[in-house]
Formats: C-alpha cells, sequence, structure tokens
C-alpha cells in the first residue's frame, strides 16, 4: 500500500537505530527483556505499531519493545549497514522483495521448526508462505507473512455495469466506454511504475506459470505475452488518452479520480484514493481476467513481515513477539488500518473485511484452488532495476509506436534470463 510520510515524521523517523539485537537486553533495576523491533515503512503505520507494542507489552510485562521506524526508501540500506556492523534489531520488518538480499548476507533465522510449535501453525495463508519460500534458494522461511496485496483492475459502477471475466470481454468494453473527445474506456500506466503492471498483466493473459523454464530461460517474451502486448499497446490514445505515457501512479489516479476513465489496473492500496474522490458506492475492483486458457492467472505482489535476526540475544521474546503480531487479533487490526489483505486465515474471515467488496473478492481469488499463482524473480538483485530505470522508458516508446512488443519483450527477457544465470551461478543452484 502506498503510505505517505509527512516530512517533518520522515526527518524522526530516519534517525539512526539504537539500542539493536546485539545491544538489547534487560532493563537495568527492572528485570524485563528489551527487544528492538524496526518497522519498515515508518510513518504513517507507526501508531498502528504503537498500538499493538501497547497490547503487548500488557499481555508480556517481562518483554519491552523498542519501536524504531524506518522510512521506506532507505530500509534495505539501513539493514545492509546493520548487518555489516552487527548491530542488527531482534525483529525486523521485511518483505520478499529484499527477502534474498538478507538471507544471501545469512543475517536471519528461518523460522520452520518455530513454526511448527507456534499456535499460529496452520493459520497463514499457503499462498504467502509459499511465495516467501520460493523466494530464497533453500526454500526455508526466513520472514512469517503479515500481509500482502493483489493487483486489480478499479471501475466506476455507473459506467461499466458487469464486471469483465476475460480479456477479450475486458478490450470490448474499453472501446465501449470509450466516447471521445474526453471520455476513456481505460487508462494506462505508462510511466514509473509501469512494468509490473503489465507483467501482471501478461501473465494473467497468457497464463504461463513460472517466470523462467527449466533451461533458465525468461518466459517474458513467449508468444502468448506478445500477442498481449501488443493488443494492450493498441488502447493507448485509442481508448485511453494521450498523456497516459507519462502515467505514475499520482497522475493514474488523479484521471481516474475526474470521473472521465472507465478502468484503471492499480492494487488494493489505492482504495481511499477513490473513495475520496467518488464515494464508496461508486467503485468497483475485480480481479485481472483470464486469457484464451481460461485459467485465472495472478502473479504474486510482495509479502510483508517479520523476521527474527541471527544477531539477536532475546531469541525467544523475539518469536513471542512474533507470534502476537500474526496472532487474529493483532493481524486482524494492522491489516483493517492499512486496507490489505490479513496473512492470519482466521483474521481473513472477519466482519470488516468481509464487508469491502474489493478485499472480500481478493481474499477469495487467492484462496480459490483454481488460481494460479505466478511467483516473480524476487530474489534477483537486479529485479527492481531491471523493472524500473532499464526498461521503463522502452515500454513508453512501445506505446509511442517506436518500438514493437516483440523488441521490447526480448530485450526484457535477456534481461532476466542473464540475471537469472548469474543468481545460480552465485548460488550453486
Amino acid at each position: 500500500m502506498k503510505l505517505k510520510v509527512a516530512g517533518a515524521a520522515l526527518a524522526v523517523l530516519a534517525v539512526a537505530a539504537t539500542g539493536c539485537g546485539s545491544d538489547s537486553g534487560s532493563d537495568q533495576g527492572s528485570g524485563k527483556t528489551t527487544i528492538t523491533f524496526w518497522d519498515n515503512n515508518g510513518g504513517t503505520r507507526t501508531p498502528i505499531y504503537q498500538e499493538l507494542i501497547k497490547r503487548f507489552e500488557a499481555a508480556n510485562p517481562s518483554i519491552h519493545v523498542e519501536y524504531v521506524g524506518i522510512p521506506i526508501s532507505s530500509v534495505q540500506q539501513k539493514y545492509d549497514t546493520a548487518i555489516a556492523g552487527g548491530d542488527t534489531p531482534d525483529v525486523g520488518g521485511v518483505t520478499t522483495s529484499y527477502l534474498a538480499n538478507l538471507t544471501g548476507q545469512q543475517a536471519l533465522e528461518p523460522a520452520d521448526e518455530w513454526l511448527a510449535k507456534s499456535s499460529v501453525n496452520g493459520k497463514l495463508a499457503t499462498s504467502m508462505l509459499d511465495s516467501v519460500r520460493k523466494t530464497v534458494p533453500d526454500g526455508k522461511l526466513y520472514l512469517v507473512p503479515n500481509t500482502s496485496n493483489m493487483d486489480v483492475v478499479w471501475y466506476l459502477k455507473d459506467k461499466l455495469q458487469k464486471a469483465p471475466d476475460t480479456w477479450d470481454e475486458f478490450f470490448g468494453s474499453a472501446d465501449e466506454l470509450t466516447k471521445k473527445p474526453d471520455e476513456y474506456g481505460y487508462t494506462i500506466r505508462g510511466g514509473a511504475g509501469s512494468i509490473f503492471q503489465i507483467l501482471a498483466e501478461m501473465y494473467s493473459y497468457s497464463g504461463i506459470s513460472e517466470f523462467f523454464d527449466a533451461s533458465g530461460k525468461s518466459t517474458v517474451n513467449d508468444p502468448k505475452n506478445v500477442e498481449f502486448l501488443t493488443k494492450m499497446a493498441g488502447l493507448y490514445k485509442k481508448n485511453t488518452p494521450e498523456a497516459d505515457v507519462t502515467n505514475d501512479f499520482p497522475k493514474m489516479v488523479a484521471q481516474f479520480g475526474t470521473g472521465k476513465i472507465a478502468m484503471m489496473h492499480h492494487n488494493l492500496g489505492s482504495y481511499n484514493d477513490h473513495v475520496k474522490a467518488h464515494g464508496k458506492d461508486k467503485i468497483g475492483a475485480f480481479a485481472l481476467p483470464t486469457g484464451p486458457g481460461g485459467k485465472r492467472t495472478i502473479v504474486a505482489n510482495p509479502v510483508d513481515g517479520f523476521a527474527v535476526f541471527k544477531n539477536s540475544e532475546h531469541k525467544e521474546a523475539a518469536w513471542k513477539f512474533v507470534e502476537f503480531l500474526v496472532s487474529h487479533d493483532s493481524n486482524s487490526y494492522w491489516n483493517e488500518q492499512t486496507g490489505q489483505i490479513p496473512a492470519n486465515t482466521d483474521a481473513q474471515g472477519d466482519s470488516w473485511l468481509q464487508g469491502l467488496e474489493h478485499l472480500k473478492t481478493a481474499v477469495e481469488t487467492l484462496n480459490d484452488p483454481n488460481t494460479q499463482v505466478v511467483s516473480p524473480p524476487y530474489y534477483l538483485p537486479q529485479f527492481s532495476s531491471i523493472t524500473k530505470a532499464d526498461t521503463e522508458p522502452l515500454f513508453q516508446k512501445v506505446l509511442l509506436g517506436q518500438m514493437t512488443p516483440q523488441e521490447f519483450l526480448d530485450t526484457l527477457a535477456q534481461k532476466l534470463t542473464d540475471a537469472e544465470a548469474e543468481w545460480k551461478k552465485a548460488t550453486g543452484g
């Protein structure tokens, strides 16, 4: 979920973390064990953790949790610095997008044995656990899931009466809902953040289940993906505004907010933006449509959760805190405040979630045994740069007709294939 941190708060949260795992211990004279917790997206959600820590300490009076909020923009650097200096926290918020980097430095404790004996065993979403395990070479659980997200297509109910189930129906709706000169069926994200969205769309259309084949070659440029991208690029300027070529998240949301756009692709995190613009009764969301194969295919968003660091001198207290955070009540509270999908399956059935159509749709989709979840190669150190700075400008060329979809996907596939080969060589895979 995109969370904006006020400048003043950011300055406070960006201070160097103190009292980390190697230095934490018993409070002098109090008999309490102190553990340090780093929030990997400090700011707007800081009060949520403060409330949960208050509840945890009330239930566990012998443990004190020291909270440190780290801005999301610098959290990877903070972890790397802490690992190098041997001054890591006891517990840290971690996502699968940089989990492999931390495990590659042997900084984290595997959670498999702990989970087997924990009260939350069997209560965490299988799809999130699988996504975490697929992120690291040894398949162990180094991150205990707290939450995840899912890509959806948001739409205006007064324009689109029936949500399309297939991509053919989607393209038909995009054309029908376009009424020139200023009403369009869809808005494309052509600027920052465009590549992950187009990847999610392509794989939902093609139904391909892996990002790499058995030989390590990227499947991104599979003919079915090329076929889809050709169709999607064909919407530009025909069923979308011309300004879409530079669309980042704020611009796309602003356009959708005018009421002149019928549909836009994002994730669950933009719900509050749409409610503010249109009112909750006027917006709807549907899972990315199915392609010709008819199988619902979802590209997994990063899973966010908690890790215990090897450097912790109080692992028992650290695991107790993690268990509390992903328990039914805590996990439900956290995700209700942030508007995301709880990892705890009991929390997924709570009334607040069932009353939100878009979240209910997401949970039902992910829990459907017929849904195929594809895990992107978040473990690749170059994945972020490849799907951002390296290829976003090229995608804009596709929209402008300066590069063919085939050329674009061949380029992207080669970059991913090379990165996969490097990773396998480095890890002995």
